[in-house]
């Protein structure tokens, strides 16, 4: 978890648009239309697919996968014993049970060999195929290995051995010459199969052609979601297929050794996710392989017997807790190794060395090791000889196998794929090969490329943190590499009533945001949290970005909602900014020209109704009243698309846009803040702004320039219009389907501001009565500097100039003062001091009548919120 570290978060820009297109064609909420969009999947047809997680294809597609079944039906008619060659991962164990239990069933004489990690090393080697031979085998098979193996698999032949190869690593330049089942090289539809899944699709060829039902081997399906998640291939087509099918398999209970280790580590099967298989069921089976000899893991999965499977299930387990004491160990090592040499520490890959460390778990301590530092990881395990085995992880940006071919001049061997490989050297070349791996990463990587990212799938105010959303969201699943866990963005919330849970290693507490306070945990963040919080209390202004996954929690027979909080981070004002209040540093104080001709507009202005909002094209109107405004204003900053943001006043909204919303903060330049305060020209400032422009604007400024609105994908109506005219106008603007899009997101806080805002400009007894007093504390003239001064009036909210406009008109209306106009500097004087009263001006009157039918009209605009429209 994230606390206020370095790490950014980024969400994907998408299509609005199509997001909303793709909501409606499909009966989906915005926010998992979004999702789909950001992750590729914005047709319907796609999205239909990805949803159905149906996706399979016939095994026949493999280029060449008729030789091999052939070539192995022919052994299994003549009877030769069939070695099943694996590997002691998850997916080699998986594949190798899978394929052993389906040749048995057609009748063949089968050998499961599976390596030894500290004897063998990865893959089939000439010392193997010579045991082999010995015993009388006449068909190797391999699984989760073997496509590199040309120089073996040539011995192989040469003993009169056949070979059928399947895998799914990265082939090298040279194939080998046996029959291949590999779904790149063989131009298979999904070609991010794991080995299990490979081996699922042969066994599928195998029982088609000897005329078996392929719908036998479903019961195969468990473990094929197993090594599917545990090889972190990515979820998306088949494989995604392949997971979902067998979480049903596996919540079936019918292989007795998920069954006993399921008890073992105390789950339910029908309670099995795919999280279970990644961190229950795959670190488990992966043990025995790391620490010392994966058989035992294939017998598990091999066992028709209960007791005995529970036996070695619970063996399994004490060796994990064994594999778990060993990495924690290796893992303080590394880090102090890091923390010891600065230039180790800044440079863009590490390659870690120690003597003892088991080359058995490295590979884990690498992961931990990228995550921590982000960075490419080679983790290297030297024995007593001088010979080092190693395990790299990569970062996303990074192709670590191009990293490890450009250093393999220093290497014996090497092999693996873009995130992680495997690799053995000699202790002399061990620098040679640092230096090469660290010029090879720093030709390849960009500074910002070492900084962690943070991705966003969605961005949601806190109304939209609902069961009915969550549930939602588990259409998604089964997550997992290629498909991750949807990580929501709540910006600009607070945080409050922390409380620790776990014994202090855990926190549960709340996240208000919108107005809606949703229950939160965040999980092995110890006291972290809480110093990241501070001791202010919860009613402060301090405001967060909190990140999180959104679940259906199930508690003492209830099911809720709950954030599962993945990182928080403090909004910080911008410099100068810290009260978050006012307009002391906009334009406004530097009055012009500009803004002494519009006051003389509003001078001259007649007293009719006023103007309607234009917004140039005609707009898809989308109605978000009672949502959280943070939220949907966050969600289309992050869209990338133009944005125009039309407030009751910018001076009073600015701070929004300079912190909670500070469009910098979402990738975008900082917002464009047009105010008829300032009397500046909306024109010229638009047509200055850059594709995808984020502009804040008054309601006058709208009004004033009709075509301001017309370059903007978006025009979000932050406040509302203060009359029905203007709503109505509104109204003659929505057109469904057109481009563009016209938001409607005020709640009551925004209703109250546009209230609040319209008395202040047409409510004039206060202005005046302070204008007043300035001209008779001045002698009863003032002019130039000095009237600007006194008419625009102290405080944060400057008098914009069609208010001034207003306050003379009427002073001069009742005679009590004559304007001067004539010359370049206006000049008001006091012509009178006898008292008047103000309803005699038809100015005022005409004002006061504006200012107590907007405020009806805006007393009917509240809005339901989410959960009353649901009720």
């Amino acid at each position: 978890m994230a606390l206020g570290t370095a790490s950014r978060c980024e969400a994907r820009p998408y299509s609005y648009g199509r997001a909303r297109a793709l909501a409606r064609e499909l009966g989906l909420s915005e926010t998992v239309a979004a999702i789909l969009v950001r992750r590729g999947l914005g047709e319907p047809e796609s999205a239909r697919r990805f949803l159905a997680a149906a996706e399979t294809h016939d095994p026949f597609e493999f280029r060449g996968i008729a030789e091999a079944v052939a070539r192995i039906l022919g052994h299994v008619r003549s009877g030769s014993t069939i070695a099943v060659h694996g590997d002691y991962d998850v997916d080699g164990v998986c594949s190798t049970a899978l394929l052993v239990r389906a040749l048995r069933t057609l009748g063949a004489e089968v050998r499961p060999r599976l390596p030894s990690r500290a004897d063998d090393g990865y893959g089939i080697s000439r010392r193997t195929v010579e045991e082999l031979h010995a015993a009388g085998v006449g068909l190797i098979v391999t699984a989760d290995c073997g496509i590199g193996a040309v120089a073996e698999v040539a011995a192989a032949r040469a003993l009169g051995i056949d070979v059928v190869v399947t895998d799914h690593h990265r082939p090298g330049g040279e194939l080998p010459n046996c029959p291949l089942v590999h779904p790149a090289t063989c131009g298979y539809p999904c070609e991010d199969l794991c080995a299990t899944g490979v081996v699922f699709k042969l066994a599928q060829a195998l029982y088609s052609r000897a005329g078996r039902d392929p719908a036998e081997l479903d019961a195969e399906l468990d473990i094929v979601a197993l090594a599917t998640v545990a090889d972190l291939v990515p979820l998306r087509g088949e494989n995604r297929a392949l997971v979902a099918r067998g979480l049903k398999t596996i919540a079936g209970g019918r292989r007795p050794g998920l069954r006993a280790l399921l008890r073992v580590i105390g789950v339910d099967p029908q309670s099995v996710t795919e999280q279970t298989l990644g961190f229950g069921l795959g670190p488990r089976i992966n043990a025995a392989g790391r620490l010392y000899r994966a058989d035992a893991s294939l017998e598990l999965l091999l066992a028709t017997d209960d007791e005995r499977a529970l036996e070695i299930a619970r063996e399994l387990d004490a060796v994990n807790g064994e594999r778990q004491a060993v990495e924690t160990a290796i893992l303080l090592d590394a880090q102090g190794q890091v923390a010891a040499d600065p230039a180790l520490a800044a440079a863009p890959a590490l390659v870690l060395a120690g003597e003892g460390w088991h080359a058995g778990v490295i590979g884990i301590v690498a992961s931990r090791i990228v995550e921590r530092y982000h960075r490419p990881c080679v983790m290297i395990a030297l024995d007593d000889s001088g010979h080092g085995r190693g395990s790299a992880r990569s970062i996303q940006p990074y192709d670590l196998h191009a990293g490890l071919a450009a250093a393999s001049m220093h290497l014996v061997r090497f092999g693996g794929h873009r995130m992680a490989a495997g690799l053995e050297l000699e202790a002399a070349q061990l620098e040679a090969f640092r230096e090469a791996l660290v010029r090879h990463a720093d030709e390849h990587l960009v500074p910002a490329d070492l900084v962690p990212t943070e991705r966003v799938d969605a961005v949601v105010p806190g109304d939209a943190v609902r069961l009915e959303l969550a549930e939602e969201l588990g259409q998604l699943r089964p997550f997992g590499a290629g498909n991750p866990a949807v990580n929501l963005l709540l910006p600009a919330a607070r945080v409050a009533e922390l409380r620790p849970m776990g014994e202090g290693r855990h926190a549960r507490f709340t996240v208000t945001s919108a107005g809606v306070r949703a229950k939160a945990v965040a999980f092995g963040v110890g006291d972290e949290l809480n110093s990241t919080l501070g001791a202010g209390p919860p009613e402060g202004n301090r405001r967060y970005d909190v990140t999180a996954r959104l679940e259906a929690n199930e508690w003492s027979g209830a099911v809720e909602p709950r954030l599962v909080v993945r990182s928080v981070h403090e909004v910080e004002p911008p410099p100068g900014d810290e009260d978050g209040r006012g307009c002391s540093d906009c334009a406004c104080r530097a009055r012009d020209g500009e803004w002494w001709d519009a006051v003389c507009r509003e001078l001259d202005a007649g007293l009719e109704a006023p103007t309607p909002l234009r917004l140039g094209r005609a707009r898809d109107v989308v109605d978000r009243r009672g949502e959280g405004t943070l939220g949907a204003l966050a969600d289309l900053l992050t869209t990338g698309e133009s944005l125009l943001v039309v407030s009751a006043d910018t001076s009073r909204r600015r701070s929004l846009f300079r912190r909670e919303l500070d469009p910098v903060r979402f990738g975008r330049p900082p917002a464009a803040l047009l105010s008829m305060r300032c009397g500046t020209s909306a024109r010229s400032a638009i047509e200055h702004l850059p594709a995808g422009a984020v502009c804040l604007a008054d309601h006058a400024s709208v009004v004033a320039h009709p075509g301001l609105a017309e370059p903007f994908e978006h025009v979000f109506l932050l406040d509302p219009p203060s009359s029905s005219e203007q709503r109505e106008a509104l109204d003659r603007s929505a057109a469904p389907g057109a481009e563009g899009f016209l938001h409607l997101a005020w709640g009551p806080a925004e209703i109250d501001l546009a209230g609040r805002v319209l008395e202040h400009e047409f409510a004039l007894r206060p202005s005046l009565a302070a204008l007043y007093r300035a001209l008779v504390a001045a002698g009863g003239a003032l002019t130039g500097d000095l009237l600007e001064t006194a008419a625009s009036g102290e405080g944060p909210h400057p008098r914009g100039p069609a208010l001034v406009g207003r306050c003379l008109r009427v002073l001069a209306e009742l005679g009590l003062v004559s304007i001067d106009r004539s010359s370049a500097t206006v000049k008001c004087t006091m012509t009178t001091a006898a008292r008047v009263p103000l309803e005699r001006s038809t100015a005022f009157s005409a004002y006061a009548r504006r200012c107590e039918e907007g405020l009806r009209f805006l007393s009917d605009q509240t809005p339901r919120t989410r959960q009353q429209q649901a009720a």
